[in-house]
């Protein structure tokens, strides 16, 4: 029986600003794979990518997972980090499918993607196009405005244009015509609401850019739109499904990093409570989304939704979604009828397809 099991790599941690995220994430799908529902079919690898971009063994990496070792170490020489990297083949030959658990830069953003497809070992998730489209916002945007998906107002800049008070100024006029405020700044390709601030005034957007500029070298500014978060699961890849549609609630001015990750300030309504027409349509426009970026495998599709206008705008699509208790994606599809269990295995068959 154990030659018939798969050996999964589940890849967590890495070089990102959403490290922590990551290793919740990881922990939850280890959990999920070696549920009893699993536990013949798959044997999983734990591989930890430390915050300095050096890959551990499986062993250690248990320990980071179950919080056994600390996650500060010094920084290893260049000749030790390139003596890891020359065993990472070797890594590979030991695993069947790559499962990444890993959120943000470097993770999602098809670079490690394109690493698993130099092993030709299938992997869970979108390939490298799909991903590097859904990590950055403004190339993402710019292909739902090429397919007329709606989606709310914004305008981008480089860190480079900072300098530039002419073209800052022009900016600043766009703002006032076209999105006003409060507006939100963005850094382009970061997840967890890591970088974003809301700003109310032209100060407080003066003060958002040069946050996001800590982050990223292209940044986004979208008009604020008052209405309802909702979010809707993707799951496949020649034939996609999307899951029951869900709302975000939270106690904070807006979605941040604190209320997406405390209980205390956000809560989730699964199903949500929409007419069947309004849910129809967003779970139609969560797989256009998804087809026009082509993200496949996994992804949670995110909408904004105005009752008075019944207008939906389209935000974004999450090719790596969290996987941690607070998670939306596998709460979206546990309401639609699979487990976290079965969601991973299903994951891991669509991977090997």
């Amino acid at each position: 029986m154990l030659k018939n099991k798969l050996i999964i790599g589940l890849v967590f941690g890495g070089v990102s600003s959403e490290h922590l995220v990551s290793i919740k994430s990881a922990k939850a799908i280890y959990d999920a794979l070696s549920h009893p529902y699993n536990r013949e079919r798959f044997i999983v690898n734990p591989i930890y990518i430390d915050k300095h971009g050096f890959w551990e063994d499986s062993e250690y990496s248990k320990s980071i997972l179950f919080g056994d070792k600390e996650l500060t170490k010094p920084i290893k020489s260049n000749k030790n980090f390139i003596n890891n990297m020359i065993n990472f083949p070797t890594e590979s030959n030991k695993v069947d499918v790559w499962f990444p658990a890993l959120h943000g830069p470097n993770g999602e953003d098809g670079v490690i993607q394109g690493l698993f497809k130099l092993t030709r070992k299938p992997f869970v998730g979108s390939g490298t196009l799909g991903s590097s489209l859904g990590m950055d916002k403004i190339a993402m945007k710019s292909i739902f405005k090429s397919f007329n998906l709606p989606q709310t107002p914004y305008i981008y800049l480089l860190k480079e244009n900072l300098l530039n008070k002419l073209f800052m100024k022009s900016v600043f006029d766009k703002i006032e015509k076209i999105i006003n405020y409060p507006c939100f700044i963005k850094p382009a390709n970061l997840g967890s609401s890591i970088g974003i601030t809301k700003a109310y005034s032209k100060q407080e957007l003066i003060n958002g850019i040069k946050i996001a500029a800590k982050y990223d070298e292209r940044i986004i500014i979208e008009k604020n739109i008052e209405g309802r978060e909702l979010e809707c699961g993707v799951l496949g890849k020649s034939i996609m499904k999307a899951s029951v549609v869900g709302e975000v609630k939270f106690q904070t001015d807006w979605y941040t990093y604190d209320s997406k990750y405390d209980e205390n300030l956000s809560s989730t309504i699964i199903p949500a409570d929409l007419n069947i027409d309004i849910a129809k349509k967003i779970q139609k426009l969560a797989i256009e989304a998804c087809k026009a970026i082509n993200a496949c495998g996994l992804a949670r599709v995110d909408f904004f939704y105005q009752e008075s206008t019944q207008q939906i705008y389209l935000n974004e699509v999450n090719t790596l979604p969290g996987f941690t208790k607070t998670s939306m994606y596998p709460m979206l599809w546990e309401a639609s009828g699979l487990k976290l269990e079965k969601l991973v295995a299903s994951l891991i068959e669509t991977a090997t397809k």
